[in-house]
């Protein structure tokens, strides 16, 4: 059979496809993204497919035996909480994230410890050559194990030859945009390329039992460059994040087929590699001005973690025709409705006030928990008075300024009264059963309304 070939025109964002160059295109609504690719259609005798190919035959399901997932612990807490409790066997990780964000430092980092128990441990790196890769290991770890072999290639096919030889147990991919296969005309990056390796290095993964990392680069709008249907073939994707020339870094996971998807971790980047921030609430609240307006500490909760960060409001007289709203680590649409909730339910005049909201550490804020506490920063920063440096505060805020109810209160406030904070503001409805409560030194104050946490505020 003769080898084929077929022009198409391919969304870079989407992964849609036409048969004709379209300026809009009709899947994610984005201008100027098609980009005309060749795919070289082999025989199907001659497939690289047919090297992954899975023999398992359908079963009952009442007859498969059920059990826990076999996993791989890092040796990194942080990591493991955020991967599930460990890399699951047979399991697919893709790491996204910014430019010199740290995603190739913490894959290897945690090549490096699986290696060091005792584990085959396959780096295959297509942007750097194995001596940088030698120089970034030995500054991580100063004596790699034997068991980690590194690789500089970029050809899908003979990443899977490499792969049937050595027998890994665990497979880093330094990045999945760098490789490309033979059989597709368009260039390394392309959506046609990322997909088909993608998927030929998943299917590798899952018929021989390699947990696998593939490290991926994100657009300069922050989504998973090529495209987002890379996310829906792995089964596990976490985002590094953090401003780059800030030394901490989250890594948080927003799918996760073996755990919670409301987990995150935190690290420290060090010139020796990533390091574990154990206690994330001393960091954000290490340089906290305690006698300032607008500054407010919240406990929030990512996944089953408890931590406080601090909220920074700043209120200003607009110079100019049209107010400003701007939220850095928190929901720029979320924070509207909240300063609508306080012009219109308490009586601020902030109709003329640009107002500019800071969540501290480079942290992406989404509890809902942390409402009340944004409320009374823009209220502290626009009345210039502070809340008192010992009290946090926490509660769901509704449109007719009412003070909801929060989950897991009792982690909240426990992680408050280690931090040595005396009062906390909560949701009345909160307390209704007080007896699961037991606090030593930590006073609750419950509210109703937002009024009624401003007035506590004023004192």
């Amino acid at each position: 059979m003769a080898v084929k070939q077929k022009t198409v025109f391919v969304c870079q964002s989407c992964g849609q496809e036409s048969t004709r160059w379209l300026g809009k295109c009709p899947g994610c609504q984005s201008w100027n993204t098609f980009v005309e690719e060749t795919n070289i259609v082999s025989p199907a005798s001659d497939s690289p497919r047919g090297l992954v190919a899975n023999t398992e035959r359908p079963v009952l399901l009442q007859d498969v035996v059920g059990g826990h997932e076999a996993r791989y612990h890092t040796g990194m807490g942080e990591f493991d909480r955020v991967l599930g409790g460990g890399l699951v066997v047979g399991s697919v990780t893709l790491i996204a994230g910014d430019p010199g964000i740290g995603k190739s430092t913490i894959a290897l980092q945690a090549a490096c410890l699986l290696s060091g128990q005792g584990l085959k441990v396959l780096y295959v790196s297509g942007e750097e050559s194995t001596a940088q890769t030698k120089m970034r290991a030995e500054r991580i770890l100063k004596t790699p194990a034997a068991s980690l072999y590194i690789v500089n290639q970029i050809d899908v096919n003979a990443v899977i030859e490499f792969i049937n030889t050595l027998e890994p147990q665990i497979v880093v991919v330094d990045s999945v945009q760098v490789v490309y296969q033979s059989g597709l005309g368009s260039s390394p990056g392309s959506v046609s390329q990322v997909r088909e390796c993608a998927s030929l290095l998943t299917q590798l993964a899952k018929s021989r039992g390699i947990a696998m990392f593939l490290i991926g680069h994100v657009t300069k709008d922050g989504a998973i460059a090529g495209p987002r249907v890379l996310e829906h073939i792995v089964d596990t994707v976490l985002y590094f994040e953090g401003e780059r020339y800030s030394a901490y870094r989250v890594l948080r996971s927003v799918k996760n087929r073996f755990g919670s998807t409301h987990e995150l971790g935190v690290f420290e980047m060090t010139s020796s590699g990533l390091a574990e921030v154990t206690n994330p609430s001393e960091i954000f609240l290490l340089e906290r001005s305690k006698e300032s307006s607008g500054s407010v500490v919240v406990p929030i909760l990512e996944g089953t973690r408890p931590f406080l960060v601090e909220v920074q409001g700043l209120v200003s007289r607009s110079a100019f025709g049209m107010v400003r709203h701007k939220a850095q680590g928190f929901d720029a649409n979320r924070l509207a409705l909240l300063v609508a909730v306080l012009e219109k339910r308490v009586g601020l005049r902030l109709e003329d006030q640009d107002i500019f909201l800071n969540i501290v550490g480079g942290v992406r804020v989404e509890d809902p928990a942390a409402d009340l506490g944004v409320a009374l920063a823009v209220a502290s920063a626009f009345l210039d008075k502070p809340v008192p440096a010992d009290t946090a505060v926490l509660g769901e805020v509704g449109l007719s300024s009412e003070v909801r109810s929060v989950s897991h209160l009792v982690l909240r406030l426990n992680e408050a009264e280690k931090l040595g904070f005396k009062r906390c503001i909560v949701p009345k409805n909160n307390l209704k059963s007080k007896n699961e409560i037991k606090l030593k030194t930590l006073q609750l104050i419950p509210v109703v309304n937002v009024r009624e946490a401003l007035d506590v505020v004023k004192g």
